[in-house]
């Protein structure tokens, strides 16, 4: 097998996805990857006709985001029409998942270089749009598994951890002051490229549009949001949606809610485009990669919980690449509420100060397919 180079890297700065509020909002989804790809390629000087696949993440692909927007994206970027693009989800794990099809193409020996990444508008393309719920609504399926709202199964697992709210909101001002931190010191600035307005030239948005000034009284004093969400009635006997989640999990008695929009990732808009390639391919185009691909997993777990399966994941990815936690200088891990990296940091027994240095998707937002 071929080892799979990570050759570069760039994203746009995250904008609010607020619609006609974050400074993205009025940029089509396909023109926010059509600038990654553009930047990707101007920064490294390879033949974008010699890529053989585009793979991008979008979650939500409906309207904007739908007609296989990477496919559109390529187009809108003025590349070959012969280059070919596909676009995929894996919910919030989407543009990892496009790298890891662009490492497989390319470990196999099938591709020889490979853009991935992702984009989401969620200003332009809210989360729900594709009216699917969880289930899509398939009842037979519901009889069996019943899904919740994402916000209670990470109330939930904060409940089974024993988590407190003082514990999810000191999690998310350290990662506020650790996005601070890293943008104070320049360290995002090698991967963001200013996004442009197509129509007229002038930059939109050349710097982090999310973080803001956070104190734990702050914090404190913000409501859970998903309280309410969790006493609405789902099931055929008057049960709620706590009701049914506390059927597949009786042992947490109560689920006690205690995320709120502090310390859950924030909407926001954003694109992302990771050029990828074989070892043989870097050294007769003259790249230089910043890192090798050792290994890579995927794991699924509990439907209730959702959220939990980054520790499998880490584990079946460390076994395949003969490695231990210990081996691990820095992780990220995604900040999709604050009990998901406290949980997998105690799974797998991580020092806090190697995870999330430069902050995470609480502070950063957290444009899902990107």
């Amino acid at each position: 097998m071929s080892d799979a180079y990570i050759i570069d890297a760039v994203r746009t700065p995250r904008g609010r996805g607020k619609p006609g509020k974050g400074a993205l909002s009025g940029t089509h989804p396909q023109e926010l990857a059509a600038q990654t790809l553009r930047a990707i390629v101007g920064r490294t000087g390879m033949n974008a006709a010699e890529v053989d696949d585009v793979v991008l993440g979008s979650v939500t692909q409906v309207r904007e985001q739908g007609g296989n927007l990477a496919r559109q994206a390529v187009l809108a970027a003025d590349w070959p029409i012969t280059v070919p693009a596909t676009t995929l989800t894996r919910v919030c794990g989407s543009g990892l998942q496009a790298i890891n099809f662009a490492a497989m193409g390319i470990m196999s020996g099938v591709q020889q270089a490979v853009v991935a990444g992702g984009v989401e508008s969620m200003s332009r393309v809210p989360m729900g749009s594709d009216d699917a719920g969880k289930d899509g609504g398939n009842l037979r399926l519901r009889e069996r598994h019943f899904q919740v709202p994402q916000g209670i199964s990470g109330d939930l697992i904060a409940t089974l951890e024993g988590f407190s709210r003082d514990d999810v909101d000191a999690f998310a001002l350290r990662s506020q002051q650790r996005a601070a931190e890293a943008i104070a010191e320049g360290r995002f600035a090698r991967s963001l490229v200013p996004v442009i307005d197509p129509c007229t030239g002038s930059v939109l948005l050349d710097r982090e549009e999310f973080p803001r000034p956070t104190t734990l009284e702050g914090l404190a004093a913000l409501a859970a949001a998903f309280e309410a969400t969790g006493r609405e009635v789902a099931g055929p006997n008057g049960e709620t949606l706590d009701d049914m989640a506390l059927r597949r999990h009786p042992e947490a008695e109560r689920i006690r809610h205690v995320h709120t929009a502090g310390n859950s990732s924030g909407i926001a808009d954003g694109a992302a485009a990771v050029l990828l390639a074989s070892g043989s391919y870097a050294r007769t185009r003259g790249l230089r990669p910043r890192a090798r691909i050792r290994a890579l997993a995927v794991a699924a777990d509990d439907p209730v919980l959702m959220l939990t399966a980054p520790t499998p994941a880490s584990r079946k990815a460390l076994a395949a690449a003969g490695m231990t936690v210990a081996d691990i200088d820095l992780w990220e891990i995604n900040e999709a509420f604050a009990a998901v990296p406290l949980k997998t940091i105690r799974d797998l027994g991580l020092d806090p100060d190697r995870v999330n240095v430069n902050g995470g998707a609480i502070a950063l937002g957290h444009p899902l397919g990107a």
